[in-house]
């Protein structure tokens, strides 16, 4: 696996994992694999593993040739920024909670065309009580720590392992990943996500809220403005409870790759992403007050 260069010290102690959570992420990582519907897929990995092991692959896989119905088309081998990079375009992304990271290519994907964007009325409400500011790139780093970290009442597995926040870090460096953020009154991060931008396609990766409703908040503030600079979609890749109500939906990987083919090479928004909109206002009605610095989400020192 070719390794991210020189990320520095910092990032490798903040994306660090004791040695207690690399077994708890092992164990239960086994036991999701082990569920009934996904049990049937182990021995296709076993055969792609070995096949690897035997003549490893020089490059990305074909997305649309899966040694399974899950998704699985090959293993992955370099995790640098240009590869990633052409992986995306490709339609395929990683996914491992431990032992080999695979190239996935799943046969839906669940998307977002902008012109379909619903806000509910609670994420409307909750954007006119003024308790919250939402921010982008502002705390990339501590987004991704905090999505790969512990949800209320839900056992702790992710795939988003230190060697994926190198990546995604590196990504976000070179310009091509980004965050959004959602903090309180007292300029806490409560809520957040993260993904990759390519062409007029904004990938999805992962979101998290400390708070109730605060990554819904911040994702639609954030789709807001994919919206208003010309993208064409948002990827979310599996259907959840959250991107549904608004407005994603599923389609079949055919169509999805054909979105890509042409979205990917239109170019994107460009420079530093700042939020500069609300839910519901035009660029030209945009208040003063809504461009000045937010006092209640300073950059932690820590953030990136």
């Amino acid at each position: 696996m070719t390794e991210i260069a020189s990320t520095p010290p910092r990032r490798m102690e903040q994306f660090r994992e004791t040695p207690l959570e690399v077994v708890e992420r092992c164990v239960l990582g086994t036991a999701w694999a082990l569920k009934p519907q996904r049990i049937g897929a182990l021995p296709a990995l076993g055969a792609l593993w070995l096949k690897d092991l035997v003549s490893p692959m020089s490059g990305l896989p074909d997305p649309e040739q899966t040694v399974h119905s899950n998704g699985m088309c090959g293993i992955v081998h370099d995790l640098s920024v240009e590869t990633l990079l052409e992986a995306y375009k490709r339609g395929l992304f990683t996914f491992a909670h431990f032992g080999p990271l695979k190239w996935m290519s799943v046969p839906e994907r669940c998307v977002l065309f902008f012109n379909e964007l619903h806000i509910g009325k609670t994420v409307r409400r909750l954007a006119r009580q003024s308790r919250y500011t939402v921010t982008f790139d502002r705390a990339f780093d501590d987004v991704m720590k905090a999505c790969a970290g512990r949800r209320d009442n839900k056992w702790h597995v992710t795939w988003i392992t230190p060697q994926i926040m190198r990546a995604y870090a590196a990504m976000h460096d070179a310009g091509h990943a980004h965050s959004f953020e959602v903090w309180n009154e007292k300029g806490e991060l409560v809520g957040g996500g993260y993904g990759v931008a390519i062409g007029r396609v904004f990938f999805t990766e992962s979101q998290f809220s400390h708070e109730r409703d605060t990554s819904k908040l911040g994702f639609s503030v954030f789709n807001r403005h994919l919206a208003e600079w010309g993208y064409v979609i948002n990827d979310g890749k599996s259907a959840t409870p959250t991107i549904l109500p608004m407005g994603f939906r599923v389609i079949p990987r055919r169509e999805f790759l054909g979105l890509l083919s042409a979205a990917v090479e239109v170019p994107g928004k460009t420079g530093p992403w700042v939020c500069e909109l609300g839910l519901d206002e035009k660029p030209d009605e945009q208040p003063a007050k809504k461009t000045k610095p937010a006092k209640a989400s300073p950059k932690p020192a820590h953030a990136a």
